[in-house]
């Protein structure tokens, strides 16, 4: 195992971390790999991952992940608090609900979070995030008291770690990329602001998707290729931890066009990156309709669906009706996003209708 700093924090995390959700005992039929284990089940996962040099841990609060926060909170009990660094999260945005979350996640863990996380942040739920008495000042107030150590943000999307990486409260950032999803990497890549920054990435198997394709080496070494402190990998087996960690890493960069001739052997995948460029001034989130739809081809048929089902007739609507097309003129890849829109509503709609009369 090797090393990273995390940041400018002081602290020092394995490159590979270890995601929870595969230990967590429950019924969470969209996730990747789910395999329900019990706690004795789950300590030894833990344990084989530690003894190959993982020190990292990331989970989230109750019932979010289900049991894993209280498994792992055993684990850390077990193993010796000081040698792991735990990261945590929850998924709210008023400063009172944050204070309560930590309170909750420190009772579950049994001890104290080194990185607590604001999670699934979006434009959404900014204002209250970023505002005066929001999750982020409440988070400050609970490293003020010693309940965590390093104040984070997670988000999927480039424009709130932009102003993560800006805010001096901010200690550590979690986002999403990967092999197929690199546009925002390249993004972070060159942006000095994120200099400095702890940086936690996750979705390295693009929700365990990729390693039908490509193997865990060469997705691990293409993560680790970009300026990340560690990657977050779930871990729900010991056979997982071996691939994980086990094997010797390069940090080989694909091009994205390598990864795309790869997938064209299976599905016509859109070449979008995820750079996420493309604004959309009636709101739709043109990368997020791309990704559900390369992710129902790449496996994820069932998750993918259900998402695109929830907006796509309307998200076609809007398209329809826009004349001013921006999201082509920023498009670095020169998709033609219309057209692309049309087409997943199509796919979706003749998909859905099979599935019902089936």
């Amino acid at each position: 195992m090797r090393y990273r700093r995390l940041g400018n924090t002081g602290l020092i995390v394995s490159e590979i971390g270890f995601g929870t959700i595969p230990v967590l005992s429950g019924e969470i039929p969209v996730l990747p790999e789910y395999f329900n284990l019990s706690l004795e089940e789950a300590l030894e996962v833990f344990a084989y991952a530690y003894r190959l040099g993982c020190n990292l841990y990331d989970t989230a609060i109750v019932p979010e992940y289900g049991d894993a926060e209280k498994k792992t909170g055993i684990f850390a009990s077990k193993v010796g608090r000081e040698h792991l660094i735990l990261s945590d999260k929850a998924r709210f945005y008023t400063g009172d609900e944050m204070y309560e979350a930590v309170q909750r996640s420190c009772e579950n863990l049994g001890t104290y979070a080194d990185i607590y996380f604001v999670h699934q942040a979006d434009e959404k739920n900014a204002k209250q995030i970023f505002e005066r008495y929001g999750a982020l000042d409440a988070l400050v107030e609970c490293k003020a008291e010693g309940k965590i150590r390093l104040v984070g943000l997670a988000s999927h999307y480039y424009s709130i770690l932009y102003r993560g990486a800006c805010d001096n409260r901010v200690d550590v950032l979690q986002g999403s990329g990967n092999i197929l999803e690199c546009g925002m990497l390249d993004r972070i890549e060159q942006e000095p602001k994120f200099q400095g920054k702890g940086f936690l990435l996750n979705k390295v198997y693009a929700a365990g998707t990729l390693p039908s394709f490509f193997p865990v080496q060469k997705l691990i070494g293409g993560a680790l290729s970009y300026p990340v402190s560690s990657a977050l990998i779930g871990l729900g087996t010991i056979e997982q931890v071996k691939q994980a960690i086990e094997t010797n890493k390069e940090y080989e960069r694909f091009s994205f066009e390598e990864v795309l001739a790869r997938l064209e052997q299976e599905f016509l995948p859109i070449g979008c990156d995820r750079c996420q460029r493309c604004h959309c001034p009636y709101g739709v989130e043109i990368s997020t309709l791309f990704r559900q739809y390369n992710y129902y081809f790449l496996g994820k048929n069932y998750w993918a669906l259900r998402k695109l089902d929830l907006n796509i007739q309307e998200c076609v609507q809007l398209c329809r009706q826009c004349t001013k097309l921006f999201c082509i003129q920023q498009c670095p890849r020169t998709i033609p996003i219309p057209e692309m829109v049309e087409k997943i509503g199509k796919i979706t709609k003749a998909h859905v209708r099979n599935r019902w009369v089936g």
